[in-house]
């Protein structure tokens, strides 16, 4: 099964050091810094944060089981898709304080974080796919966040480096087996192989994290096909 894949990682405890990793980063920040252009494309660092303060909105709709009445407001608001709901996110919070949007991603994600561990691995959660474990869905945001945290330039130490690097691996593996991805992927000791219509490429476990994330560098060299195809998370 898919899930094994995942078997070795405790997803809460993920959740709490990349959240952590990007409060340290964030408090650490001047000006300049939160001006500084982010990895995702046209966001600022302050926009990052404005991110992931305004989707604990979609977060706690989830825990709550009202998905479809937000989704239905943010329609009569002429908000559909994630796309514009990330948009709308980092729009709302432009002209606040940014002291007041970190202390409000804080207070959310805390609350976020506590409650996806209360319920526990299998404990269910409503989400605009249908009833999901909030085990495999916290998966889904240890790889947002740590995305995130990449795109900001949040610090990883060598010691962790290695095992932050598996754990991305084996979610990237796991997504893509649960969208029933056509591409074949094999894990070997020190690298990836991945096969899909006939074409064939390997690649050091971080490109292919890169990759799952839409995250690889213009210069990377892997057919275009291959990498559509391993797009998988955020």
């Amino acid at each position: 099964m898919a899930e094994d894949l995942l078997r070795d990682f405790n997803p809460f405890d993920i959740f709490d050091a990349e959240a952590d990793r990007l409060d340290r980063f964030f408090s650490g920040l001047d000006e300049a810094g939160w001006r500084r252009p982010s990895r995702a494309g046209g966001w600022s660092v302050r926009d990052v944060l404005a991110h992931l303060a305004g989707e604990e909105l979609y977060n706690h709709a989830c825990l709550d089981g009202t998905v479809q009445e937000l989704m239905g407001r943010l329609a009569d608001e002429g908000i559909t898709g994630f796309n514009d709901f990330n948009e709308w996110c980092v729009r709302q919070r432009r002209d606040l304080p940014v002291e007041e949007v970190l202390a409000e991603w804080r207070a959310k994600n805390g609350e976020t974080r506590r409650r996806m561990r209360e319920l526990g691995p299998g404990g269910p959660l409503d989400t605009m796919a249908g009833p999901y474990p909030a085990g495999l869905q916290t998966f889904h945001y240890d790889s947002e966040y740590a995305t995130h945290a990449d795109d900001v330039g949040a610090p990883v130490s060598e010691k962790e480096a290695e095992d932050r690097t598996l754990w991305r691996v084996a979610v990237g593996r796991f997504a893509l087996a649960e969208q029933d991805s056509k591409v074949q992927v094999e894990r070997t000791a020190d690298e990836m192989f991945v096969a899909v219509d006939g074409l064939t490429a390997t690649m050091p476990y971080h490109e292919f994290v890169e990759a799952t994330v839409g995250r690889l560098s213009g210069s990377h060299g892997l057919d275009p096909r291959i990498a559509s195809s391993l797009r998988c998370l955020a």
